[in-house]
C-alpha cells in the first residue's frame, strides 16, 4: 500500500449520523415535551428539519452564515414553520447535548482505522462542531486509532476550501501529496476538497448514487471494500 496518511470524514463515512441525528432529535423535542405522536408527526418535523438544516451547512460551507447562527436557527425555522412555540436556543443546546449521547458507527469503521494505523497515520477531517465531535469519537471507539481531528471551527475554513487541507495536513506527522488519501461521502465536500489541494480520494457511495461532478480515484461501496481499493491502487 503506497498510502500512509489516511484522512477520514466523520459524519456517514465512519460514524452513522443520519441514526444519531434522528434519535437526537427525537429526545430534544421530547425533552421541550412535544412526543412523536403530536400534530405535526415527529418524522415531519424531522424531515423538515434536515432539510433547512441540510441547505444551512451549505451556506456554512460557502462562508455566508456562521456555525453559531446555523446551531440555533435550523430549529428556529423548523418551529416557525410548523407553528409551534417552543424555545430555539433550548433546542439546540439540548440536541448537541444528546447528539454526543447517540453514537452509531458505520459497519467496519474500528476495525478499518485500526488496520490503517498500523500502517500509517489516520486523521479525521470535519465540517463539524469541534467540541461535539470530539465526544463523539470519544464514545465511539475510534479515537484509540486516529491520530489528529481537524474542524472547520478550529481552522477557520471548512471543506472544500483548499486552506482546510492545508490546516489538516499540517497536523500530520508526515505529509506527502501522493502518500495521502481523503476518504468521505460528499462529492462536493470532500472529493472536491482532495481535488483542489491535488491529493487523492476514496469517495464512500454507500446508496451507489450517480456522479455528476467530481473525479474520485476510487470508490467503494463499504468501508471493507477499503484497504483491498487501496492496495489496487499502489499497484495500478
Amino acid at each position: 500500500m503506497k498510502h500512509r496518511l489516511f484522512l477520514f470524514d466523520l459524519d456517514d463515512t465512519l460514524l452513522d449520523f443520519r441514526a444519531s441525528e434522528k434519535l437526537a432529535f427525537a429526545h430534544t423535542l421530547g425533552e421541550l415535551g412535544l412526543r412523536g405522536e403530536g400534530d405535526p408527526p415527529l418524522d415531519t418535523l424531522f424531515a423538515d428539519y434536515q432539510a433547512t438544516n441540510l441547505a444551512l451547512w451549505r451556506s456554512l460551507e460557502a462562508g455566508t452564515v456562521t456555525k453559531d447562527f446555523l446551531k440555533v436557527e435550523r430549529f428556529r425555522k423548523t418551529f416557525h414553520d410548523h407553528g409551534l412555540d417552543l424555545d430555539p436556543d433550548a433546542a439546540s443546546r439540548l440536541y448537541l447535548e444528546s447528539l454526543s449521547d447517540n453514537v452509531a458507527l458505520v459497519d467496519g469503521a474500528v476495525r478499518l482505522c485500526e488496520t490503517l494505523a498500523a500502517i500509517g497515520e489516520v486523521g479525521i477531517i470535519t465540517n463539524g462542531i469541534q467540541q461535539i465531535q470530539a465526544r463523539r469519537i470519544a464514545s465511539s471507539g475510534l479515537g484509540a486509532h486516529v491520530s489528529f481531528v481537524a474542524t472547520s471551527e478550529a481552522c477557520g475554513h471548512a471543506k472544500p476550501d483548499s486552506r482546510f487541507f492545508a490546516y489538516t495536513t499540517a497536523m500530520a506527522r508526515a505529509f506527502v501529496p501522493h502518500e495521502t488519501i481523503i476518504v468521505g461521502d460528499r462529492l462536493d465536500a470532500d472529493i472536491l476538497g482532495a481535488n483542489r489541494f491535488g491529493i487523492e480520494s476514496c469517495w464512500f457511495n454507500p446508496g451507489r448514487l450517480p456522479n455528476t461532478s467530481q473525479v474520485p480515484t476510487c470508490e467503494v461501496a463499504s468501508l471493507h471494500e477499503i484497504v483491498p481499493a487501496l492496495k489496487s491502487l499502489a499497484t495500478a
